[in-house]
């Protein structure tokens, strides 16, 4: 799941894995498997990261979380580290 921001300001959580297409058409665009469409704030190089920051994430299995930074950035790839369980870093 990722955060992102509609444009009238409200905050929304989209399930990546529905997500069919990410279309810049000025704005970005995002049409999930459901055919629902979400017109959202941030460009459409952050939704991709922020999506592939997701998957990387649940790909590295139980007892990996985000950490503070990565939740007030909204989970931007990249934008630091991830702690897990036992509290430990790692780049």
């Amino acid at each position: 799941m990722i955060f992102l921001t509609r444009f009238d300001g409200t905050e929304v959580v989209v399930n990546s894995d529905l997500m069919v297409t990410v279309e810049k058409t000025p704005d970005t665009v995002i049409t999930l498997t459901t055919g629902d469409r979400i017109m959202v704030k941030e460009p459409i190089e952050e939704v991709v990261a922020r999506a592939a920051a997701y998957r990387h994430r649940v790909l590295q299995g139980p007892g990996v979380r985000a950490d503070a930074h990565d939740i007030a950035a909204g989970m931007a790839a990249g934008s630091g580290p991830i702690a897990t369980a036992g509290g430990s870093k790692e780049s």
